[in-house]
């Protein structure tokens, strides 16, 4: 059967097939003046992801998992990613790498 015409979140909001939007806890910083800084990602496992720096900070669309909000440009472990607050759903979330199956042997 051909995917033809079938609408998709990919093809709707120029999102890739290898990443999927992961909602994350975030630990976070509010300042008076309402500047919100990100202090570190707690994945859904437990595990704790400090935040190095946040390099920028912008309204934004997520072009690999569609999606929009304030986009954080930051640093983890001395690499750049990018962390997103959806000012609709009030959630944090990244741009993951989607868990492939294998297929048994």
């Amino acid at each position: 059967m051909s995917d033809r015409g079938h609408i998709t979140h990919t093809n709707v909001y120029g999102g890739q097939p290898d990443r999927e939007k992961k909602y994350v806890d975030v630990v976070s910083l509010t300042t008076s003046d309402a500047l919100v800084t990100p202090l570190y990602i707690v994945w859904d496992d437990g595990r704790r992801f400090n935040i190095d720096r946040v390099t920028n900070r912008r309204q934004a669309h997520s072009l690999k998992t569609g999606g929009t909000g304030m986009r954080y440009t930051i640093q983890v472990n001395g690499r750049q990613t990018y962390l997103y607050y959806d000012d609709y759903q009030r959630r944090w979330f990244v741009e993951a790498k989607r868990m492939r199956c294998q297929e048994p042997t």
